[in-house]
């Protein structure tokens, strides 16, 4: 989980830096939608790997970290928002303080959604028997 996290930061600050260099020139608005696809997608993916496979397996392993796990759940749908906001952001090539401000937000949200992530999972992870492809339970990069 921490090694998708490290990417997953790293693909966020590639994004960040092609939308820094933005202004009205072709090539960079270009460079951008396919570091934010990318990005998207990564991060969707694991997103969704969570809730499909690993999510399930920590719950039935230890009930008591439900509401842990809904949290988590509630964090991925406030994501996938913002996700949505800078696709559309960038597909209408919006101003590179606006597609700042999108990524701002979904790196801030980010951040705190993966330490809490780790803070309450890494160690039940090193002890839970799962049975699941780690790039289906945990998102492909």
């Amino acid at each position: 989980m921490r090694r998708v996290h490290v990417r997953l930061r790293e693909a966020l600050r590639v994004t960040r830096e092609s939308a820094d260099r933005g202004g009205s020139a072709e090539d960079p608005a270009r460079e951008l939608l396919l570091f934010c696809h990318g990005f998207c997608s990564a991060l969707d993916a694991h997103h969704t790997g969570d809730g499909r496979t690993l999510f399930p397996a920590i719950e039935a392993a230890r009930r008591d970290l439900a509401p842990v796990l809904r949290a988590l759940q509630q964090d991925h749908s406030m994501i996938g928002h913002l996700l949505g906001g800078l696709e559309a952001a960038v597909s209408s090539r919006s101003s590179p303080e606006v597609l700042a401000r999108h990524l701002e937000g979904i790196a801030a949200i980010m951040e705190s959604h993966f330490r809490y992530e780790e803070r309450q999972l890494l160690t039940v992870l090193e002890g839970l028997a799962l049975d699941a492809d780690p790039g289906e339970a945990l998102g492909t990069l």
